[in-house]
């Protein structure tokens, strides 16, 4: 009996479904999206409520001190807002930031201003308010790459909304550089005046607020012609300021 003999056919290899490259990067950036939005929302929660121990600027000027061969040299004193000097307060918003109380995180007729100036090649302004100084001095690092410009748009929206301006101010007198190696309210007066935040006079919170723009190259006493003129300028405009109310 003859049998039938069928031919065995070849097993074909089973083609393994292959993820394109760019659905797997899409996927990964939007997880360090959400990764990044969740992490940023709780920092910005917890600095609510928890002194701010050190900042992105104070790291970076000891790598820069220590690169250099120089003393590190760190003064950082948290203090309540209450225990900060009303005249420092004013001082700030007279000399950074007239229209802090009343906007919502930006001066976009400041950053006209700015624009208007730097296109006419004088020296660079940035017409960033005290909330966006908040923000980049908290969150970020120093530069002016569009992509941090982006983020601190971002936190100052965040700071405004879940801080307020009260919370926005007492972080802010407490982390800005106000010396070399000084930074915040209670040890910049240290610092210069030998006295407490809370005892500044107008004329002295107008000598620290002077310096800002540059406060390793500026001294709020003994000061130059420049800082003297900006120190008049300041207290000046203090006296219309009027009452703070947060």
């Amino acid at each position: 009996m003859a049998t039938k003999i069928t031919p065995r056919r070849s097993k074909q290899p089973v083609k393994k479904e292959t993820t394109p490259f760019m659905s797997k990067l899409t996927r990964f950036l939007f997880k360090v999206f959400l990764w990044f939005i969740g992490l940023s929302l709780f920092f910005v929660v917890f600095f609510k409520f928890v002194p701010v121990p050190f900042t992105p600027l104070m790291v970076i000027r000891a790598i820069e001190n220590k690169m250099a061969g120089k003393e590190i040299y760190f003064s950082h004193d948290w203090e309540s807002l209450d225990n900060i000097s009303v005249n420092l307060q004013k001082a700030v918003i007279a000399s950074e930031d007239g229209t802090f109380l009343k906007h919502n995180g930006f001066d976009f007729v400041a950053m006209q201003k700015a624009y208007k100036s730097n296109e006419r090649g004088r020296r660079i302004k940035g017409g960033s308010t005290i909330s966006q100084q908040t923000a980049k001095n908290v969150f970020l690092w120093q530069g002016r790459s569009y992509l941090r410009k982006g983020l601190e748009a971002y936190f100052t929206v965040l700071i405004e909304t879940i801080w307020g301006k009260k919370r926005i101010m007492e972080v802010y007198l407490n982390s800005i550089e106000m010396g070399d190696g000084v930074y915040g309210a209670q040890a910049a007066a240290e610092h210069w005046y030998r006295k407490d935040a809370s005892n500044l006079t107008p004329i002295q919170a107008a000598g620290i607020a002077a310096i800002l723009p540059n406060p390793r190259k500026y001294s709020a006493t003994s000061s130059s012609s420049y800082i003297n003129r900006r120190k008049a300028k300041i207290v000046r405009v203090m006296r219309h300021v009027g009452r703070i109310e947060y």
